[in-house]
């Protein structure tokens, strides 16, 4: 009968125990902070971008980027006013990206965005490679609340600065 009790009681002890232990997995889960550091903060380098690049319609990948050159990832919207004026300031001031490849992407439709590339003459800018991101890659990694957003990356693809909205094109240059 000793026995049995004695049974008994390490039961309810152990009963008390894995309850006591399945509160705390559950408060720490529930209360657990998660990470608030944007992903291109904590992978500061180039993103594995896949974009479809006018006016062929092509695929241009980080891979294409030319190695040791600094790299300017400029996400726009093609019906956007500040886009609009960032992009004329941009091609106005070109030779300040001498050094540079600048990657512009917008997640719109591919007719809007030829529209876009067209009404700017963005041919006659080698250093400048225009495409539409379908997946909006660029705008979940970079974390895109508005347009424009420019990413500006050094020539080793070290992330320098990120610039939100629009930003004198003569201080993006200033950070190359």
């Amino acid at each position: 009968m000793k026995q049995k009790n004695y049974f008994y009681q390490n039961l309810k002890w152990m009963k008390k125990f894995v309850a006591l232990l399945l509160i705390s997995c559950f408060y720490n889960v529930s209360f657990a902070q998660r990470d608030s550091l944007p992903v291109y903060l904590r992978f500061p380098t180039v993103p594995p971008f896949n974009i479809i690049k006018l006016p062929d319609s092509s695929r241009f990948t980080k891979e294409d980027l030319v190695k040791k050159k600094a790299t300017l990832i400029f996400i726009f919207s093609p019906d956007c006013d500040h886009c609009q004026n960032e992009t004329k300031s941009l091609t106005a001031n070109i030779e300040l990206f001498k050094k540079a490849q600048i990657v512009m992407a917008s997640p719109l439709d591919y007719g809007q965005i030829k529209q876009f590339y067209d009404d700017y003459k963005i041919a006659d800018y080698p250093n400048i490679i225009m495409g539409r991101d379908p997946s909006y890659f660029l705008g979940s990694f970079f974390n895109i609340r508005s347009f424009p957003a420019m990413f500006l990356y050094d020539k080793k693809g070290k992330l320098i600065k990120a610039f939100d909205g629009s930003v004198p094109v003569t201080i993006i240059a200033s950070n190359l």
